[in-house]
């Protein structure tokens, strides 16, 4: 049986833990050759080994995703070294403080969406580049259910994930035509460990466990599963749309919990 995306490039940025690490190591075993950014050299090299142990070519670039000299670098690199730019995974982001609106900073502000939002659009710019001179690729963005909700002390996250949803339909709009497709995933809370920082307290990760019908957070591997789908030619006639993968987070708590 022919794997999903076999003898295709991927490039992912945040690939150092959690779900881009997960997509990274399931993109190798599905074929692909894996190009990965992130800012941690250690976290880096420990992935790279997951992608070789998966049977996987696997490139680590340490990379800033808010500088657009260092996109532009990581995407050269990766064509350099494998020739083209067949499907990319832009995840790499921070949830910063959560505080309300009114005492927010700035610093905050320009730190998110440097990252969530900027970094993202440079993404998409110079992966779209890429495929257009070589006539089209697949692109995910990593939103979130934030991105379709409001949520008191989390509006400058929120905001991020809402563009990010912008930005997709945006560019999935001008390139479909050039053969290039591009959709969001949408997780509710994953067991990572950006999840870990924002809801350990006990009290609170009970809390928000609750707003999960299903009765749990998601694992990583359920959103590599739809990233890979969504990446492959399996989703051939998909483009400009997100998914939701939330437990039931947006159907509304689980009443027996």
């Amino acid at each position: 049986m022919a794997r999903a995306l076999e003898n295709k490039v991927a490039f992912i940025t945040g690939g150092t833990t959690g779900i881009g690490r997960d997509t990274a190591v399931l993109f190798a075993k599905e074929g692909a050759k894996v190009a990965f950014t992130g800012r941690r050299q250690a976290e880096g090299q420990q992935t790279l080994e997951l992608v070789r142990a998966a049977g996987g070519d696997g490139l680590f670039l340490k990379s800033d995703v808010s500088k657009a000299a260092d996109v532009q670098s990581a995407v050269q690199k990766t064509v350099e070294k494998y020739g083209r730019l067949d499907a990319a995974f832009n995840n790499a982001g921070v949830e910063g403080v959560w505080v309300p609106l009114a005492e927010q900073t700035e610093e905050n502000w320009d730190h998110v969406h440097g990252i969530n939002l900027k970094g993202l659009w440079l993404c998409l710019k110079y992966e779209i580049q890429q495929m257009l001179s070589q006539g089209g690729g697949a692109i995910v963005n990593m939103s979130s259910v934030a991105g379709l909700i409001g949520s008191p002390g989390a509006g400058v996250y929120i905001a991020s994930k809402h563009g990010v949803l912008g930005l997709t339909k945006t560019a999935a709009a001008e390139c479909a035509a050039q053969g290039i497709r591009v959709n969001a995933v949408c997780p509710a809370v994953i067991q990572t460990d950006m999840a870990e920082r924002a809801f350990g307290e006990p009290e609170l990760n009970k809390r928000v466990r609750a707003l999960h019908p299903l009765g749990r957070f998601g694992r990583p591997r359920e959103v590599s599963e739809a990233v890979l789908w969504l990446c492959s030619d399996k989703s051939s006639f998909t483009t400009g749309q997100y998914i939701g993968i939330d437990g039931g987070f947006l159907i509304g708590p689980n009443p027996n919990a």
